[in-house]
């Protein structure tokens, strides 16, 4: 098999020639994996992709995706400004998160965004508020908690009612009934979101059926059709196998909602994929700094740390990691950062090609909640986010 980023000999010697450690991102792939979601989505009538912007906000990243004709999904004001920047149009962009700021809202109402995401009563009250002030009207979906549980780590799973996230399920004709009443309010449509990095179909089929049955309630109890269904995300990606499945499989995705949930005719459809779009075109590229031989094991390590990556340390996540500069027989090492944390490890026991000093590795898959993620713990820089567009 291929390997996508080390086979690219041209590409790893001009890394040599760039301070570690740093974020590469494949816009090749990026824009083969665009493309593959359009090719989905276009099969369905209604369908409308809104990229999850906090998986990743490398300018770069964010042109290669708007170009593609994507809107924005945004938890933040700071997101919604990078979304505008990079040229998405406000009409593209819903903005979600529990717990939106005055001078959010009003940044999103000035840019007249498609809708806000609106999580509780109190945060709807604010809204007709600010609305008000600004003599504007405000069009709000609201992000119903489904309770239905997801297969991932309970750290990115949202969908329960144990979960901050979301307006219970039997508060939704409440809710409803207050935006109908309220002057500066339009209420658009439904919003659930259950969690992230999920692989089984079956998680999304019971999403469906709930939605269904709180389709099938709302018009039981006399209200009309919703405008808009939005599902949001949470396909994930092949972390084990970057270049075996450099791609996600958008189409037993998309085609499990199309056979499973009861769209009525005219809505519109609304998803909210990141990590999906984004994670395996990108990589953490780093330098081995020294190979530590203990008592009983072996350590690479490297400059890059959790300040660079977190996942390993907050989720205990697995990332593939390809020694770039050596095709030497394979030896076992903990791959570790330079934080003075014990959990600054990316990897225990770890085979890869026998690793010396100034050797670069790769952490794949890191294109998702990497870059976006890196703090300036330890007084250190924050890694930078390349393209081949700057490098060759």
């Amino acid at each position: 098999m291929k390997n996508l980023l080390k086979d690219n000999k041209v590409l790893v010697e001009k890394f040599r020639s760039i301070r570690t450690p740093f974020y590469y991102y494949d816009t090749e792939l990026l824009d083969k994996t665009l493309q593959a979601i359009k090719n989905e989505t276009d099969k369905h009538q209604g369908y409308h992709m809104h990229y999850a912007v906090k998986a990743c906000t490398t300018p770069k990243v964010l042109s290669h995706i708007t170009k593609a004709g994507f809107g924005a999904d945004c938890v933040s004001g700071g997101e919604i400004q990078a979304c505008l920047d990079a040229g998405f149009p406000a009409s593209e962009i819903v903005f979600a998160g529990v717990g939106k700021s005055d001078w959010e809202i009003e940044l999103g109402l000035k840019a007249g965004i498609q809708y806000f995401n609106v999580e509780s009563i109190p945060e709807l009250e604010i809204i007709n508020e600010i609305a008000g002030s600004m003599q504007k009207v405000a069009n709000v979906s609201f992000r119903i908690n489904p309770n239905v549980g997801a297969d991932t780590h309970a750290n990115i799973t949202t969908g329960l009612a144990e979960n901050k996230f979301g307006i219970a399920m039997e508060d939704m004709e409440k809710v409803i009934s207050l935006a109908n009443d309220m002057k500066n309010i339009e209420f658009v449509g439904l919003h659930f979101h259950i969690g992230s990095q999920i692989l089984e179909m079956d998680n999304f089929v019971a999403l469906s059926n709930r939605i269904n049955e709180l389709q099938d309630r709302l018009e039981r109890n006399g209200f009309q059709t919703v405008k808009n269904i939005n599902v949001g995300g949470g396909l994930g990606v092949d972390y084990a196998n970057p270049d075996e499945n450099p791609i996600p499989d958008f189409k037993a995705y998309f085609d499990t909602y199309a056979k499973h949930l009861k769209l009525r005719p005219g809505q519109q459809l609304h998803f909210e994929l990141g990590r999906a779009v984004v994670a395996q075109c990108g990589s953490l590229i780093t330098k081995c700094l020294y190979v530590k031989q203990a008592t009983a094991k072996k350590f690479v390590i490297v400059d890059a740390g959790m300040t660079d990556l977190i996942r390993p340390a907050l989720y205990d996540a697995y990332h593939k990691i390809d020694n770039l500069t050596s095709n030497a027989q394979e030896d076992v090492y903990d791959v570790v950062g330079p934080i003075c944390e014990s959990s600054d490890v990316f990897a225990k026991d770890y085979s890869i090609n026998a690793t010396k000093r100034g050797d670069l590795l790769a952490l794949r898959s890191a294109g998702a909640y990497g870059e976006i993620m890196a703090s300036q713990y330890n007084c250190r820089s924050l890694p930078k986010g390349y393209t081949a567009e700057d490098i060759i």
